[in-house]
């Protein structure tokens, strides 16, 4: 049985002027990046088409980091110790951060600048006592007190996980509680094919599943509209900028609103099941295609697999040859997502003993009208789409009112 660790995180409003200390932990936060920076040294390594390229090695040498660095970030600093530790560790953090996506060509040799002000704030320097988090600014001389009794996140969690790192800004606290989750309260597993209007499921007990997310393409669909006949005037009107504004955060909140009512609706009705998600980035789908981009620049996908996160357990997929590799025999000839991504939830690779195990239930059912297959292929067509909405009802309530939906649910 196997263990693994979900983190949430919540905020409390607070109203402490903490500006000059927020100041003081971003500069040896610079500081450690600067000195790691320095650091680096670059290797020269040729690709298989022989371009030559200059790959980062971060020095990780205890001498290093718990000598040098922290013997440097010390001199001159007057709260207490263990936030030069927490800096160190964010700057790894950061700087490693950067070397990934500097090896995927997404980053230049540019170091990377810290702007944003806020602490990260380990157990050691915190304590939790009495619904009042303590925390400490300077050694036995300043501390933080912030009371939160009656947060309504505090009663629900408490029981069932334990407080982790605090991050603090100007504004709030941001609280983490680790969870323990256990593989055996799974009940099953759902692999979800990412598309432009749409995320395709598939689960060896529900079989296909399809949400229909094309309100959510609309609402980007439609701000784009209005802020292109905007965008044109604007320059010559600046008080058309506060209305382009107004529109960019209308269209991030109905799309935010839209994916909470998903995952809520997905994680109510397939409760106890982790979902699998494709981990696609935007940057590496784009082609020669205005109408493509634009219609890939509108997708949500890790905003919702992020919300997911929260409600469920998840699991993300390597989505290489999802789409393309058959599920039966494992060759690359005809798109078959969901279930390839599934059987990489299970660490399983395409066969055709395992396609027919998987299949065997769903033999000679039509899931859109069309004529049934008597066959172990794949269904050609797709179910049909489901709303939100459809979610709040059950499975079993909704193919009652949809006849031609049959699957073996029918049957239990």
């Amino acid at each position: 049985m196997s263990r693994s660790l979900l983190v949430k995180a919540y905020n409390i409003k607070h109203s402490y002027d903490i500006s000059e200390f927020l100041g003081s932990y971003r500069l040896i936060l610079q500081r450690a990046i600067d000195e790691i920076w320095a650091n680096i040294r670059w290797i020269e390594k040729f690709n298989r088409k022989g371009r030559r390229r200059l790959i980062p090695i971060i020095p990780k040498g205890n001498e290093f980091k718990h000598r040098h660095l922290r013997s440097l970030l010390m001199d001159g600093w007057e709260y207490s110790k263990h936030y030069v530790d927490s800096a160190i560790k964010q700057a790894y953090s950061v700087i490693k951060s950067w070397r990934r996506s500097y090896l995927k060509g997404k980053r230049t040799r540019e170091k990377p600048i810290i702007r944003k002000r806020f602490i990260r704030i380990k157990k050691t320097l915190y304590s939790y006592r009495d619904g009042k988090i303590k925390v400490s600014v300077k050694p036995y001389e300043e501390y933080l007190e912030f009371d939160v009794s009656r947060a309504w996140f505090l009663s629900r969690i408490l029981m069932n996980a334990e407080m982790g790192e605090l991050i603090l800004d100007e504004k709030y606290l941001t609280i983490t509680f680790r969870f323990s989750n256990k593989e055996k309260n799974i009940h099953d597993k759902i692999a979800w094919d990412s598309n432009e209007k749409s995320i395709d499921g598939f689960s060896p007990k529900l079989g296909w599943i399809r949400v229909d997310l094309s309100q959510l393409f609309h609402i980007h669909r439609a701000y784009e509209l209005k802020r292109k006949r905007l965008q044109s005037k604007a320059s010559k009107k600046p008080s058309l900028r506060r209305i382009l504004a107004k529109y960019s955060r209308r269209e991030r909140n109905r799309a935010i609103d839209f994916l909470h009512k998903v995952t809520t609706s997905l994680s109510r009705e397939f409760k106890g099941y982790m979902h699998g998600f494709e981990s696609l980035e935007k940057q590496r789908m784009f082609n020669n295609s205005k109408e493509h981009n634009r219609n890939i620049a509108k997708s949500d996908w890790k905003k919702l697999i992020v919300m997911m996160g929260y409600k469920s357990r998840i699991k993300t997929l390597n989505p290489y040859n999802s789409t393309k590799r058959c599920s039966r025999c494992g060759m690359v000839n005809a798109p078959k997502g969901a279930i390839n991504l599934y059987l990489k939830m299970e660490g399983l690779s395409p066969s055709p003993r395992l396609f027919d195990e998987l299949i065997n239930a769903w033999r000679g059912f039509t899931l859109t009208g069309e004529e049934a297959d008597e066959g172990s292929d794949e269904p050609k067509r797709a179910p049909r789409l489901m709303s939100p909405k459809s979610y709040v009802m059950s499975i079993k309530d909704y193919i009652a009112q949809n006849p031609y939906w049959t699957t073996s649910l029918l049957m239990e």
